[in-house]
């Protein structure tokens, strides 16, 4: 799953970058340990296997009484499926140039499969 999200996402960053798209992935260990080490380990580890130049920022907490904010609140507005805890890994929110959270996508999701949507979004003038 992380090979076909990385490479799917650096694509669309590619494709879109000089329009303004964005990509902000943020490491969790939450999930099975996937994430072990440091902020600058994870970053190295990512780029050297991946190539990726999209921003990756430090290991957030994504559930529980210390998950960071910025999950809390893209969580309330893009509810998941039975609950709104973050299910796993490489679960996407599409945010719009407002900072509004528009779409959520499992894990499962494919990154190109989004594509649309982030066409519309570039578009849609703030």
């Amino acid at each position: 799953m992380a090979d076909i999200n990385y490479h799917q996402l650096q694509a669309l960053y590619e494709k879109y970058e000089a329009d303004g798209f964005r990509v902000a992935a943020f490491p969790c260990n939450q999930f099975a340990g996937q994430e072990p080490g440091t902020n600058a380990e994870i970053k190295a580890r990512m780029k050297a296997k991946y190539g990726f130049t999209f921003d990756m920022f430090a290991k957030t907490n994504v559930n529980g009484a210390d998950a960071h904010p910025l999950y809390k609140y893209m969580k309330r507005v893009q509810g998941g499926w039975l609950s709104n805890a973050i299910k796993w890994n490489y679960t996407k929110f599409l945010i719009n140039r407002k900072g509004v959270p528009i779409y959520r996508s499992s894990p499962q999701t494919s990154p190109d499969s989004m594509e649309d949507m982030i066409v519309k979004e570039l578009n849609t003038k703030a």
